[in-house]
């Protein structure tokens, strides 16, 4: 007879918590609205907040297909625990490269871009800590 040791491991797949399903679906919301209105509107935004069009427009395009990946997983039974983190992971990585951003010599932002940076970063931050912590929840 040999021993047997049952190492615990997290199941691969989540049954998302309501926070958590609200955040995705807050974060779907918000991300397809910065992105088409940082798509559509580049050529207007860049004159108010100092930042390139080029910037704007691309940072809004990668929001729509971003926007209908995490609201199809907010109406979810189950999700992968891997596309969760990644979602939270990239989040916090984006609200971190945003304050970077304004405060580096890559763009020359006006006090309205400077707002309007941080402003995004801090939501997306958030829509992260609410993540994590539906996730936390999820079972």
């Amino acid at each position: 007879m040999t021993d047997r040791t049952f190492i615990e491991t997290k199941p691969s797949a989540v049954i998302p918590s309501t926070l958590l399903k609200r955040a995705l679906q807050a974060d779907a919301v918000a991300g397809a609205g910065s992105g088409l209105l940082m798509a559509a509107g580049a050529g207007v935004l860049d004159s108010v907040t100092g930042l390139p069009t080029d910037l704007l427009r691309y940072a809004g395009l990668v929001l729509l297909p971003y926007a209908a990946l995490v609201g199809w997983m907010g109406f979810k039974a189950s999700l992968p625990r891997w596309l969760v983190w990644t979602v939270i992971l990239g989040n916090f990585a984006w609200a971190a490269e945003s304050v970077l951003l304004v405060f580096s010599a890559w763009v020359a932002p006006t006090a309205y871009g400077i707002a309007f940076v941080l402003a995004q970063a801090f939501v997306v931050a958030l829509f992260a800590e609410l993540q994590f912590f539906g996730l936390k929840r999820s079972r």
